[in-house]
């Protein structure tokens, strides 16, 4: 029996009969079924790991990765003793915003994933717009 994506979010939130791992993939796809990347302006992508937070600026036209960042490249290793505080995602975010103006990227579409925008990942966005992106 095959249901559509709203009619298996509806199962999920009245009886929970969907495993996590699929709800998270239905989750994922109707929110990136809205936001797409072009070269005129390129999609911010965050992954967040209970270790560390990942960003990459991605042109979904091509489908290439224009710029990327994390907390594990080792000049932002040295100024933060672990990756999980919102300090080191503001620090990731501003460090991404200047490698996106080095390579003339100034406005950007933010993909926070199947994130809420709370914590880690609005400290991230509020980095980059420091940094002088603009979404």
């Amino acid at each position: 029996m095959k249901f559509s994506k709203q009619a298996l979010l509806k199962l999920k939130n009245k009886n929970k009969r969907l495993k996590p791992s699929k709800y998270k993939i239905l989750k994922r796809d109707s929110l990136r079924g809205k936001i797409k990347g072009t070269m005129e302006r390129p999609r911010l992508s965050v992954y967040r790991s209970n270790e560390n937070i990942y960003a990459q600026i991605i042109d979904d036209s091509t489908g290439r990765t224009l710029v990327s960042c994390s907390t594990l490249d080792r000049t932002i290793k040295v100024q933060i003793p672990n990756g999980r505080t919102c300090e080191a995602s503001r620090i990731i975010g501003e460090k991404l915003a200047g490698l996106s103006l080095k390579k003339n990227i100034t406005k950007i579409v933010f993909d926070r994933g199947p994130y809420l925008y709370h914590g880690r990942v609005k400290a991230l966005a509020d980095g980059a717009r420091a940094g002088g992106l603009q979404f």
